[in-house]
């Protein structure tokens, strides 16, 4: 890690218009503090596309988001998608944790303090550490890791009587139970995918995805673990591809999907966090 220190430029403060809704006395609180100790330009956004343009115009001022992880996530991505990370102090973010506990799970663990004054605190004499960047094919990317879970089966809902459900109940009675259906693959048994990491296939369509894991390691290099039949397989790549039926991933706190195909490259230190001392 680095020292971090205010930069020469000033700061660009965006405060995501969820954050200012939920908590605009921490929002205020982040204010005072990061204009008290730097040079703060301090935007108020109400819309991803303004949120966006403000961005966009930073120059040389280093971007604080004021929100929780899908504005951090959605700060990132806009510096990758316009090139701008792993471009010096272009690359380095600091967050000041504003929203519902349950939409903060992401920065808790990327080490940065919830308290909006020791996050701004942080902001302004922490130290810098560069991270990892798991990028998609579709631009996207993914700070801290993602997960394909598991499938579970649907809950069956419980059905009140009627005439319908007595009609059938006599039915079954006269006639007997009808004939199992027959097993459809891939319904409760996983996933039907193919996961290749630097081409070397870790599993196949002909054997269910229980659960996938996939990450940044050490070394620029990703982690995934895939678990079949039971049985953990796991590799590290630079480019890890997954193909198959429709599925759903979990990309740090954010569902997306559904996808047939995604491949994920990892990109070395792609962007800086500031953390406190």
């Amino acid at each position: 890690m680095s020292p971090a220190g205010a930069p020469v430029g000033g700061l660009l403060v965006l405060v995501d218009p969820v954050a200012r809704r939920l908590d605009g006395e921490s929002v205020r609180i982040a204010r005072d503090v990061l204009s008290a100790g730097a040079a703060a330009k301090v935007c108020l956004p109400d819309s991803p596309e303004e949120f966006a343009r403000a961005l966009a115009r930073r120059g040389h001022r280093r971007p604080v988001v004021v929100g929780d992880d899908r504005a951090l996530v959605r700060a990132v991505g806009l510096l990758h998608r316009e090139r701008g990370l792993g471009e010096g102090a272009a690359a380095v973010v600091s967050v000041i944790p504003v929203g519902q506990a349950g939409s903060l799970g992401l920065v808790r663990a990327l080490g940065v303090p919830l308290s909006a004054v020791s996050a701004a605190r942080a902001v302004l004499d922490g130290v810098v550490g560069m991270r990892d960047l798991l990028v998609d094919d579709s631009d996207g990317v993914v700070l801290r890791g993602l997960r394909i879970p598991p499938v579970r089966p649907p809950v069956p809902r419980p059905a009140g009587p009627s005439v319908r459900s007595a009609y059938r109940s006599l039915v079954r009675t006269l006639v007997g139970p009808p004939p199992p259906a027959p097993a459809r693959g891939g319904a409760a048994g996983g996933h039907r995918l193919r996961v290749e990491a630097d081409g070397v296939v870790l599993a196949d369509v002909d054997r269910p995805v229980e659960d996938l894991s996939l990450e940044p390691a050490r070394g620029g290099l990703a982690e995934v673990v895939v678990r079949v039949d039971g049985t953990a397989v796991g590799a590290r790549a630079r480019v890890v591809t997954v193909t198959g039926s429709d599925f759903r991933y979990r990309a740090d706190e954010a569902v997306a999907g559904p996808v047939r195909r995604r491949t994920w490259t990892l990109r070395p230190a792609a962007w800086g966090l500031v953390l406190p001392r």
